[in-house]
């Protein structure tokens, strides 16, 4: 892929104080609640730019696309954000505790030329059409990129990891904590040496998108209305498949508003196809030792590369199910490539959801009948709950997918389903704005 050094715009210190306080997690992943919590943390928080508030007096003129552009004129013209003197590419670093382990994860922000899918970039996961029409609004009121686009490459070397290393030897010019207990860490390297090196190390790289489809395909659809020669090139973070923080961490499947479900009759239906073990509880003291042992078989399938999956719905038994027969797909999905139907969730959306549940891709799209649950701080225990007190009538557990997955069905040239991978820490949006 081309990569190139930019000048890029960030929040300055002696202006807004706490830069930290303008930084806030991708558009996507803010829910109302905290949506409000990071307006507050700060005026200049960026927040407000990529999901403005709506109001019913909005009109033509004044909404929350027209807000945010006029708030980045602002913020630019009162030093809030501020231009670097020269082009640089920057170190992103993300310390982070999870499942009990402390990780870190480093990665390269860099302008990454836009290509169509297949020539350099594939893509690994299924888009729809509100974000985009949602992201091109935002692009053409500001035109400015804001989001990174989170990129996947392979290189055994660790070029990339060596020189941000060496950046980190002076102090980060921008180092927070955010309120998942992830610290952000930002370096310039502004080296002609070192971006070289960069850009000579990424020319031969293909590369798969981890997470900002939506925003990479409107980055496409911003350049070709506009064919503004800057557009041609987009913010990303890339980061190298090699990285031992990279991590993937599973999304579990909340099910709900499916008429006639009764869990008894569905493991029946599932048993041909399916190896079921059964973990039952009589009460909530031995009810953790049955949902461990689930996990445990779910794991241990995991291991051996076996598709399996942990069912709950409320019966006081955790199911771990395991596929029975390995090309079950061959007959549903003949067209798929081997890479696709080695999934653990294209096995379960198409055998169990789609097959037994009647929930195919338009239900999956307006997630009328699955809701879907990342696997951070206690969410196994809140899906448990919600299906427990008749918020949801079963919650599908996940192993996670593995990065060589991802990678061979980006190759294959073919996408999963939605939230087939969560990869954590999130990406953060604000540490660098790239104006066009």
């Amino acid at each position: 892929m081309d990569v190139a050094p930019f000048k890029g715009l960030r929040f300055d210190p002696l202006v807004v104080s706490d830069v930290g306080s303008c930084i806030c997690p991708p558009y996507d992943v803010i829910d109302a609640g905290y949506l409000q919590k990071l307006h507050e943390k700060n005026p200049q928080n960026i927040v407000r730019i990529i999901k403005g508030k709506t109001f019913d007096t909005d009109n033509d003129q004044d909404n929350k696309y027209t807000r945010a552009a006029k708030s980045l004129t602002d913020w630019i013209e009162s030093g809030a954000l501020k231009e670097d003197a020269s082009e640089a590419i920057y170190g992103y670093v993300q310390d982070f505790h999870v499942a009990g382990g402390t990780f870190r994860r480093s990665g390269i922000i860099a302008l990454g030329k836009l290509e169509e899918f297949g020539n350099n970039v594939q893509p690994h996961e299924k888009t729809l059409d509100g974000p985009k029409a949602d992201r091109l609004k935002l692009m053409t009121a500001t035109a400015a990129q804001f989001g990174q686009i989170f990129m996947l490459y392979d290189d055994p070397e660790k070029v990339a990891e060596n020189i941000i290393t060496n950046a980190a030897a002076k102090p980060a010019v921008i180092d927070f904590i955010d309120d998942d207990n992830v610290r952000h860490r930002l370096y310039v390297i502004d080296d002609l040496i070192e971006i070289g090196e960069i850009i000579n190390m990424m020319q031969t790289k293909q590369t798969v998108i981890a997470d900002g489809h939506h925003r990479y395909e409107t980055a496409i659809n911003y350049y070709n209305q506009t064919k503004n020669p800057k557009a041609a090139y987009r913010m990303m973070t890339f980061v190298n498949m090699r990285n031992e923080g990279l991590l993937v961490l599973p999304t579990h499947r909340l099910m709900l508003n499916v008429d006639g479900f009764a869990v008894d009759e569905f493991i029946a239906r599932i048993a041909d196809t399916f190896e079921i073990s059964r973990y039952d509880f009589t009460d909530d003291s031995n009810k953790p030792a049955a949902r461990n042992k689930m996990f445990e078989q779910m794991q241990n399938r995991f291991k051996k590369n076996k598709n399996a999956f942990g069912v709950y719905a409320g019966n006081d038994t955790f199911y771990a199910i395991e596929l029975k027969k390995q090309n079950v797909l061959d007959v549903i999905c003949p067209d798929m490539s081997t890479s696709s139907k080695e999934l653990d969730v294209n096995v379960l959306h198409k055998v169990i959801l789609e097959g037994i549940l009647g929930i195919g891709d338009k239900q999956l799209a307006a997630q009328s009948n699955i809701k879907y649950i990342k696997d951070i701080a206690d969410a196994v225990g809140e899906s448990i709950h919600r299906v427990d007190n008749g918020q949801a009538q079963a919650v599908f557990f996940m192993n996670s997918t593995r990065i060589e997955q991802v990678n061979a069905v980006a190759v294959a040239g073919e996408k999963m389903p939605q939230k087939s991978t969560f990869f954590y820490p999130k990406v953060y949006t604000g540490l660098v704005v790239n104006k066009l």
